[in-house]
């Protein structure tokens, strides 16, 4: 193995400066970095060198590894480090790395070696809570296509800031490794390799067929969590759990937990594949039946509102918990939404109850959803007048709140409820956002139910089941969406207050909000193809736009998806090449000077679509187009804008260039600023 990289060392055109190696192991190293565009914000590498024999090979092993990168590239879900790029390196040697978000906090490994240490281990309420949040991880990577394959407690970390589990070190890179390893090291030339060397995963976490087989799936996965839950409630390794000769698990003389969650452990555990869960939803749902006390993050609270003069509508809503039923003094929330009219608006939903009774209470009570988005339905324009408050969308209170009758739901219909307040929890939704998203993913589907009251009664239960249908397929679209933990808080509650904000940020970064669209657009679209064409801002969905829009602004900010373009010392003109994610877009900005000739070419994909913004909002020399060149004469001085965005479904490359006649110039005369 090649020698690892000395700690100050700057990687990646000057840009990742190594801090400390992490560790090692067969196939490369980790270290941990800072990212010097990003504020020194800290950073992952992970070194990708297996041992192997030849040009051929090496150049195999790249293209697999490359391959792999690309599929963790697509992960997005805030309980996966985010892959961020895939870099090559030539000086002080030629290394291929993988750059991905530092996650501050603890691994489980060493959570449970500090509580041995004081005599106590992981209790079943913090399993169960692990299993809980997890669970929905391992659902999102296995609908991806993705087997993690190498589950364990050395592979989730706490999160420190949010208390959550984070699922680390993928075990598809190593696979790639395993396998280029095992076809063309000298061990395997010589046929001196064993065959179980070349087998991924760790000795009574990963099953019995993937360790001897290499056969891998979403249960596999499953028993090396069963198997991360067992270690922390004993506190012994699989090897002390497991009978050698029948590999059946005795764990029950070591700890006394519930029989429901005993009983899960065991099937998730079974020798024979089939005879496991076969998705981590199953397990989801087995645990809402459990005895145990479900535990939950906090509920996201709505901020207090101002009065509102509007019109009252109720819809579909799910079942509260317990715990406010007792606690609340208006047993019915109510929200309020704005009149429509014909004209720019989706016009009346109507009147819409179904009253869905709290899953533990003896007296029930409906949340009433909104379509409180219609007050937000015109798309933005430039130079608005910033508004008067800055406070969110309007929620209300009834005054006089009725009682709906008890419900009478069968116990499944009670788990299916409790599996989904459990997934929009861990996902942060704020209920009444989640709601109505899922309310107008509903009436889309069953447009007859607009204007009638369904009921908690038996002849409704079917529709309330496809209500719970759909919020499931609702919450799954939610989590693919790559989210800061803070806007996804704030999905319902993205106000014109919001809006004004970000152009007046935007400005200050010399682009026009036109350029901040064209950037949530791409990403938006990307995971919700069919949204296009249509007036989406009218929506609940409208909401998850504007989360996009504020986490591009940040990104923007930050200088990861924004780059001045300044020419070199005499030169006229600069030439800028990168790769697009699918749904990804960067923006560029040049200071130019009216009676300049500016020659712009953009060399790319026919799936990339280019913008060319002027100083002022007259100017629009290319917008949304497929076109790739613009030539002419400029007549205002100021900044430029050159916006490029992928509606592809795989990476793009991109050569962008840019020429000027005439001098360029850093001073401008104070009637040619803007």
């Amino acid at each position: 193995m090649s020698q690892g990289i000395a700690p100050g060392l700057t990687l990646g055109d000057e840009r990742y400066r190594i801090i400390r190696q992490l560790g090692h192991g067969a196939f490369g190293r980790t270290y941990v970095a800072q990212d010097l565009n990003r504020f020194n914000e800290l950073c992952v590498l992970k070194e990708f060198a297996p041992e192997v024999q030849g040009t051929y090979a090496l150049q195999k092993a790249e293209e697999l590894f490359e391959r792999e990168a690309g599929v963790l590239y697509k992960l997005k879900h805030p309980q996966i480090p985010r892959f961020r790029e895939l870099l090559r390196v030539k000086q002080p040697e030629k290394r291929l790395l993988l750059v991905q978000d530092f996650i501050e906090g603890n691994t489980y490994h060493s959570l449970l070696a500090q509580r041995k240490l004081q005599g106590v281990r992981f209790n079943e309420t913090e399993v169960t809570q692990l299993l809980l949040n997890i669970l929905p991880v391992l659902r999102y990577i296995h609908l991806k296509g993705v087997i993690h394959r190498d589950i364990s407690p050395d592979n989730l970390i706490l999160r420190s800031t949010d208390g959550l589990p984070v699922l680390i070190d993928f075990g598809g890179v190593k696979q790639v490794a395993v396998n280029v390893v095992s076809q063309f090291s000298a061990a395997a030339l010589n046929g001196s390799i064993s065959r179980s060397a070349t087998r991924l995963g760790k000795v009574g976490y990963a099953p019995q067929e993937q360790m001897l087989k290499g056969i891998v799936s979403p249960s596999s996965d499953l028993h090396a969590l069963a198997a991360t839950v067992l270690v922390l409630l004993t506190g012994k390794e699989p090897q002390e759990l497991i009978d050698a000769h029948n590999f059946s698990w005795n764990w029950r003389q070591e700890v006394d937990i519930s029989p429901n969650l005993g009983s899960i452990l065991d099937k998730m555990l079974h020798l024979i594949p089939r005879d496991r869960y076969q998705s981590a939803n199953q397990v989801l749902q087995a645990l809402a039946g459990s005895s145990t006390p479900e535990v939950e993050p906090p509920e996201p609270q709505a901020q207090p509102q101002p009065e509102s003069t509007t019109q009252a509508t109720v819809a579909v809503a799910p079942a509260p918990d317990a715990a406010k039923v007792a606690q609340s003094s208006s047993p019915m929330a109510q929200t309020q939404i704005p009149s429509s009219t014909s004209s720019g608006s989706l016009g009346c939903l109507g009147t819409t109850l179904l009253g869905l009774a709290g899953v533990f209470a003896v007296g029930s009570l409906s949340f009433f959803a909104t379509t409180w988005w219609l007050q937000y339905q015109t798309p933005p324009e430039e130079q608005i007048e910033p508004s008067s408050t800055d406070e969110p969308p309007v929620f209300q209170l009834p005054d006089q709140p009725t009682v709906p009758p008890q419900a009478q739901f069968s116990q499944e219909e009670q788990e299916r409820k409790r599996v989904l307040r459990g997934q929009r929890r861990r996902l942060g939704i704020n209920d009444r956002f989640y709601v109505a998203l899922v309310n107008q993913a509903f009436w889309n589907q069953y447009p007859n139910q607009q204007g009638r009251q369904l009921t908690n009664q038996p002849e409704d239960e079917q529709l309330r089941e496809q209500w719970d249908e759909i919020a499931a397929q609702e919450l799954e679209k939610l989590e693919q969406v790559d989210l800061s933990l803070a806007a996804r808080r704030r999905l319902g509650n993205y106000g014109e207050a919001d809006i004004n904000r970000w152009k007046r940020e935007v400005n200050q970064l010399h682009l026009s909000s036109r350029a901040l669209y064209d950037l949530a657009d791409a990403k938006f679209l990307a995971l919700f193809p069919e949204q296009r064409d249509q007036e989406f801002l009218k929506k609940p969905i409208g909401q998850v736009w504007r989360a996009i829009a504020a986490d591009q602004l940040k990104d923007l900010k930050s200088g990861d998806i924004l780059e001045e373009i300044v020419f070199d010392p005499g030169a006229f003109g600069k030439e800028i090449s990168g790769t697009l994610q699918p749904g990804e877009g960067k923006a560029f900005i040049a200071r130019l000077r009216v009676g300049q000739e500016m020659d712009v070419s953009l060399e790319t994909d026919p799936k990339v679509l280019f913008s060319i913004y002027g100083p002022t909002r007259q100017i629009i020399l290319l917008e949304d187009s497929r076109d790739r060149s613009w030539l002419g004469e400029l007549t205002q001085s100021g900044f430029y804008e050159f916006v490029v965005t992928s509606d592809a479904q795989r990476p793009i490359d991109y050569t962008l260039e840019l020429r000027v006649e005439g001098k360029v110039s850093p001073e401008f005369s104070a009637e040619e600023e803007e």
